[in-house]
């Protein structure tokens, strides 16, 4: 997707990498209609999942999703999450997140998008955000219609 942002420099989406739970998931359990979003988005798009699978349901959630789930540490999550999307190439991915270990995720992705959903989101990756949204289904409606995001982040 070729973003062009009145005063901002054009850029393209070719990852979106989300964080688990908080994000598209409340309590382990994968929330309505995330899979089936992706599903239809994964010709355009190519999805990832990054957590530390605190309540161990991510594959069980995902598995007739198309994306790709990276489990990491309980250590250093943050740092890990930084480390995935700068082998993607920071510059092409859109990510999604609510906790601390978020923030440097969201802050040197392209497009970073924090998001307040039933488990709260820190304070921090607020402010390491560049659009704060409600729910998971805002994040869709952005990747189906460029011009959500041109309406937001537009001079």
């Amino acid at each position: 997707m070729r973003i062009e942002i009145p005063g901002r420099e054009a850029f393209d989406i070719k990852s979106v990498v989300f964080d688990y739970n908080g994000t598209i998931a409340v309590d382990g359990k994968l929330l309505e209609n995330v899979s089936t979003n992706i599903n239809k988005m994964s010709s355009d798009f190519k999805f990832y999942v990054i957590t530390a699978d605190t309540y161990g349901s991510v594959k069980k959630e995902l598995e007739n999703t198309n994306c790709e789930v990276i489990i990491i540490g309980k250590q250093n999550q943050d740092q890990d999450k930084l480390e995935f999307i700068k082998s993607l190439g920071c510059n092409t991915v859109l990510s999604v997140g609510n906790g601390r270990n978020d923030v440097l995720m969201l802050k040197n992705s392209i497009l970073g998008i924090a998001i307040l959903q039933d488990e709260g989101l820190c304070t921090k990756t607020l402010l390491s955000s560049d659009i704060i949204v409600k729910s998971i289904d805002d994040v869709f409606g952005f990747l189906k219609d460029s011009n959500r995001l041109i309406a937001t982040l537009r001079n």
